[in-house]
């Protein structure tokens, strides 16, 4: 299935707006068939303030699977970026690697847990291509005291 269709029969919509950097970085390059997108939090477009829907440390003030549905958000955020320059999801060749990091304290030992979130979702949408290398890991604090955030590498 088309990954702009599976994400519509999962009735989640792709954000639109998601195109600009929050600092003095570009959102996506393209070198030859590799597309490197810079980490993305869950900033939430359905949500009423367009904002972050979850903020906090995973463990303490967010649940793991909350953590896990803001995943979903910054794939769906890195899928945007995407769409808007290859038009076509349908010329993602392969998820190749993700980087998911994880706001928590340092007892907090579930990063892979949290990271599955986006892995199991990029699954869901692309198939056998979504299967990708990744890295899960904790950190102390992230921009906007955002739970996760998440880098990816993808091929076209």
């Amino acid at each position: 299935m088309n990954p702009e269709k599976k994400i519509e029969s999962l009735n989640l919509v792709i954000p639109k707006g998601i195109s600009k950097a929050l600092g003095s970085y570009v959102p996506i390059v393209r070198v030859d068939n590799l597309v490197f997108i810079s980490g993305q939090i869950p900033l939430d477009m359905e949500y009423p303030t367009n904002d972050l829907k979850y903020r906090g440390k995973v463990g303490k003030q967010i649940s793991i699977e909350d953590a896990q549905s803001a995943c979903k958000i910054c794939c769906l955020n890195a899928i945007s970026i995407l769409k808007n320059l290859v038009g076509d999801l349908d010329k993602v060749k392969r998820i190749v690697k993700i980087t998911g990091y994880v706001n928590c304290e340092d007892s907090f030992m579930e990063h892979p847990k949290v990271i599955n979130g986006a892995s199991d979702f990029l699954i869901e949408v692309f198939g056998e291509i979504g299967r990708h290398s990744r890295v899960a890991v904790g950190v102390n604090s992230l921009p906007l005291n955002a739970p996760v955030e998440i880098d990816f590498i993808i091929q076209l």
